[in-house]
């Protein structure tokens, strides 16, 4: 299936609503994330009804489908972020805003109205805080009006806040008899923060009820919206995991503090998911019919961008490595060493560096076919092969004798040793006294020393 994807309006922060709705929609994004605020159709204008049709119109013009967020910083109370909320001990505040959101979710067609427990006051135990939010909740759904017009509403687990999980999501609803009306939001990169399990696991336990999806990357532990890549979260794996449950919904970007570069942020957030969906779509067809890897391969550039995000991408990878390895994940073992020998022989030289990043997944009676290639690749004078050559796999497998030439070959063509997986575990005396002549000939012919050289020796005298 084709997911939907969107992005969140609190990312342009610095734009115009108007502007902010025709940059998302002329990026390819087919949603929006709209966070109910100050400059972006505040529900307490005096002229929200109108304004509210009006945004109605040019989304529908755009074409681009809505939720309707409702994290809005300071929108309730000036001096207090998100006060108040509904853990909070007078959360009226709270409620009128979730029945205004929820009105203006009925005009604008929105899936739904997104919204979180908030913080549990230092001094209230976890029996008050419950309760308190659960009456909330049902002051919400019991409104007749939106309950007639069919608003749906998604409590997000939010990190820090008093439902931080999504068990604890899950568990609120079931409290209040499995309301229709009550569904979750997903943010992926909270689940790389604070889950036990990865963000793919978390959909697929939230499953049907899911309502809505933010898109953002993480790292273990840390509450930070990151753009794709700087974290932990598997992209791939989490897009495949949405197709996999029919999610039907809005899947949009959440980057809440990257208004300062709004467009260019949005604009590699949908190059990201778009190469994300396909490499999900091409691993499917890949499961079902291994030999579809042999034109697929070749079609990664294109599809999956060629970008190397550390410069020349020789010690990561570039991003098209990424991708041919993810397409190599998806051949049964059976079929592995035949299909990764031939697409070395008959590959330019992305589709060899591909292979050789993807070695590790050979199975232990495929080792001797691997070995060949990396033979092979260190043979040549291309440093991206190279580099490839000297993964986790040559870091295994490879013999000591041709191991250390590698790693001296890096030294003769200017490859960076961090790309040498296991040089700390494997290099060895010898090694060091090849480094040290190489050392010592550069400098009888005037030539600087590279400063990987240098350190390798310094270590071994230190």
């Amino acid at each position: 299936m084709t997911l939907r994807f969107g992005y969140g309006t609190n990312g342009f922060a610095n734009h115009r609503l108007d502007e902010a709705l025709r940059i998302i929609a002329d990026l390819g994004y087919t949603g929006v994330a709209l966070t109910l605020d100050h400059a972006h159709l505040d529900p307490f204008a005096d002229d929200v009804a109108a304004e509210t049709s009006r945004v109605a119109g040019l989304l529908d013009r755009l074409g681009l489908s809505v939720v309707v967020e409702t994290g809005a910083r300071f929108l309730l109370d000036p001096l207090r972020k998100h006060q108040p909320t509904l853990v909070s001990a007078d959360p009226a505040a709270r409620i009128d805003f979730l029945l205004r959101a929820g009105r203006i979710a009925a005009e604008l067609g929105a899936d739904c109205v997104s919204f979180w427990s908030g913080v549990a006051p230092s001094d209230v135990d976890e029996p008050v805080a419950w309760s308190r939010l659960a009456e909330g909740v049902e002051a919400v759904l019991s409104d007749g009006g939106l309950a007639e017009a069919g608003v749906r509403y998604a409590l997000e687990p939010e990190p820090g806040h008093f439902v931080q999980h999504v068990e604890q999501a899950l568990e609120l609803r079931h409290t209040l008899g499995s309301p229709e009306r009550l569904g979750i939001t997903l943010d992926v990169g909270h689940c790389v923060a604070v889950e036990p399990v990865s963000a793919a696991e978390c959909v697929r336990q939230v499953g049907g009820l899911l309502f809505n999806v933010q898109l953002d990357d993480m790292l273990p532990g840390v509450h930070e919206h990151l753009e794709f890549g700087e974290g932990g979260l598997d992209l791939v794996e989490t897009v495949a995991a949405l197709a996999e449950v029919g999610y039907p919904g809005l899947a949009a970007i959440e980057l809440p503090r990257h208004s300062h570069a709004a467009p260019d942020v949005a604009r590699r957030g949908i190059e990201a998911l778009r190469a994300a969906e396909w490499i999900s779509s091409a691993r499917r067809d890949i499961a079902a019919d291994p030999v579809k890897i042999r034109t697929l391969f070749p079609s990664v550039g294109r599809m999956a961008g060629r970008s190397a995000p550390e410069g020349s991408g020789l010690i990561e990878g570039t991003v098209d490595d990424k991708a041919r390895v993810n397409l190599l994940a998806a051949l049964p073992p059976a079929d592995l060493a035949a299909e990764i020998t031939a697409l070395y022989r008959y590959g330019d030289g992305a589709e060899r560096r591909g292979v050789l990043r993807g070695l590790h997944l050979l199975p232990e009676d495929a080792i001797e076919a691997g070995l060949r290639l990396v033979e092979d690749a260190l043979r040549a004078n291309d440093t991206g092969l190279v580099a490839a050559a000297l993964g986790p796999f040559a870091a295994r497998h490879l013999d000591a004798h041709t191991w250390r030439h590698g790693v001296l070959k890096c030294l003769f063509t200017g490859v960076p040793l961090a790309a040498v997986s296991g040089l700390a575990e494997r290099a060895d005396e010898e090694l060091v006294r090849m480094v040290a002549d190489f050392a010592a000939e550069r400098r009888a012919a005037g030539r600087a020393v590279p400063g990987d050289a240098e350190a390798i020796i310094k270590e071994a005298t230190a």
